[in-house]
């Protein structure tokens, strides 16, 4: 197959979007598709490169002028590349995409990620919409989109191409015990309770360290909340990291306090990590923690139950080692083989008698040699 990822960039910059469409399209080229990624370029061109993926420059940029550029330039890629497949992962490329595919032959797949947002019903422009959770699908059909173009393919990251094996990282010597949480500075990623939580626990565990590892447009005032605390030397922001990794090691309770999560992709990488987890019960998370087997679910929004919690484990060494060990259990199903053989699949669904079409894709292509 000839399949097109459109993403608004490639950046290494933590976003879950984008690494779900770089893991994609690396492994497709490595399972022999010709593959390229519409973007507006970022620091993983050259992974995509080492693994033969093309990428073409887009940028999607929200303006009226830079959207008839865009529209213009994303015609020229489809001429050039004759995709069987286009996959859009954010919203600008689904409808360009779709509104830009009069007398071409590509069909249209979508991927729902952050399906809280109101725009996120614009992915149901495309022939196959893939939701990242049972919740998000579920979100989709109440918003009215048809359960016949939905199937689930759950997020995954493990073993990315991206990335070093779990082994390879060596963990940061961090103050202990150390709590972290690896998101976006953003409000929705429920900073503001994590810090309260733990500004409810400071006294009675006065070796007790917050780790917040991530970027945001809300850092700033995430770091006026805890200046003028008695604990702001046990409140470290580290900023993003390129290898959380090495944090989630070095971690005895990880924690993602989101107000709304379609998945939580940090997760898997928190469990591969051996981390205890606490998290929200909401969205995504519960499928993400095997229904609380792999970690404790505590209500979002909610910084008293959180620091109870917290308090819980750091009280109960017994506890805090079976959430570790729970953690590490079943990580098979999120790994990005698995993701995307199953995303394949739904390509497959698009493209009838496969076998055939695949004889007579590749006949065209040696002729046009």
């Amino acid at each position: 197959m000839r399949i097109l990822h459109l993403t608004n960039h490639v950046q290494q910059i933590g976003n879950g979007i984008v690494n779900v469409a770089v893991d994609l399209a690396c492994l497709q080229a490595d399972n022999g598709h010709y593959v390229a990624v519409a973007s507006d370029g970022g620091e993983y061109e050259a992974l995509l490169a080492r693994h033969g993926v093309q990428h073409f420059h887009l940028d999607q940029s929200r303006t009226p002028v830079n959207m008839i550029k865009a529209a213009w330039r994303y015609r020229e890629i489809i001429q050039e590349f004759q995709p069987d497949i286009v996959h859009a992962h954010m919203m600008t490329g689904v409808v360009l995409a779709g509104l830009m595919r009069n007398g071409c032959e590509y069909s249209l797949v979508s991927t729902v990620h952050n399906e809280f947002q109101r725009s996120a019903v614009l992915m149901g422009l495309a022939d196959r919409v893939i939701a990242v959770s049972n919740a998000v699908a579920d979100s989709m059909v109440r918003r009215g989109i048809p359960k016949s173009k939905l199937r689930v393919v759950s997020n995954g990251t493990l073993n990315s191409p991206r990335n070093r094996s779990i082994k390879d990282y060596q963990p940061l010597p961090l103050c202990h015990p150390a709590i972290t949480t690896v998101a976006g500075m953003y409000t929705r990623k429920g900073i503001v309770e994590l810090i309260e939580a733990f500004f409810k626990i400071a006294v009675e565990f006065p070796q007790a360290h917050l780790y917040l590892v991530g970027n945001g447009p809300d850092r700033a005032m995430f770091e006026t909340m805890v200046q003028d605390t008695p604990f702001a030397d046990r409140i470290h922001f580290e900023g993003f990291q390129a290898e959380p990794q090495r944090y989630m090691l070095a971690s005895d309770i990880f924690v993602l306090a989101s107000h709304c999560e379609s998945f939580g992709l940090v997760l898997t990488e928190a469990r591969e990590a051996g981390c205890a987890i606490i998290a929200s019960n909401i969205d995504g998370i519960p499928e993400t923690l095997d229904w609380g087997q792999a970690g404790l679910l505590v209500p979002p929004k909610d910084s008293q139950t959180l620091a109870n919690a917290l308090g819980h484990l750091l009280n109960d060494s017994h506890q805090l080692q079976n959430l570790k060990y729970q953690a590490k259990q079943n990580l098979e199903r999120f790994s990005a083989t698995r993701v995307n053989e199953e995303t394949l699949s739904v390509y497959y669904e698009l493209i009838k008698n496969y076998s055939v079409f695949k004889v007579i894709r590749t006949e065209e292509l040696v002729v046009s040699k």
